[in-house]
């Protein structure tokens, strides 16, 4: 069956890093849309961003900038490089997949579009 499993999230000071990983299994990796989303308590799971098999990105306007997704389709791997962390994005952050078309445009992936999802990472931010 298809898995997906994040690791490295944590707590950072504002202005740090982290790299998150999620690897994938069960699935044709390289035909699949990859994607990050992330769930602060009491709120809803958002988009956060989204690669294609070729490497076209697509982020919500708050990351830009500074979080960086790209994919290893040799590793199964997608990551989310995440700089200029600020505690705002403190939330559960999802590693998706999505087997549909990349789509192009400005509106943001709904998880409704994503197939299968990660256990989800913590990532919190201090101020």
């Amino acid at each position: 069956q298809v898995q997906l499993v994040e690791s490295g999230g944590g707590l950072v000071h504002t202005g740090g890093s982290l790299r998150l990983s999620c690897a994938a299994s069960g699935l044709t990796f390289s035909g699949y849309v990859m994607g990050w989303f992330r769930q602060a308590p009491g709120k809803e799971r958002e988009f956060v961003a989204a690669v294609s098999w070729n490497a076209n990105t697509h982020y919500t306007d708050s990351v830009k900038g500074r979080f960086t997704i790209s994919r290893d389709n040799a590793k199964n791997t997608v990551y989310l490089q995440m700089n200029s962390l600020k505690p705002e994005d403190t939330a559960v952050y999802f590693c998706a997949a999505r087997n549909g078309p990349w789509r192009s445009g400005i509106a943001p992936y709904s998880p409704r579009d994503f197939h299968y999802w990660g256990q989800g990472t913590q990532v919190t931010v201090s101020s």
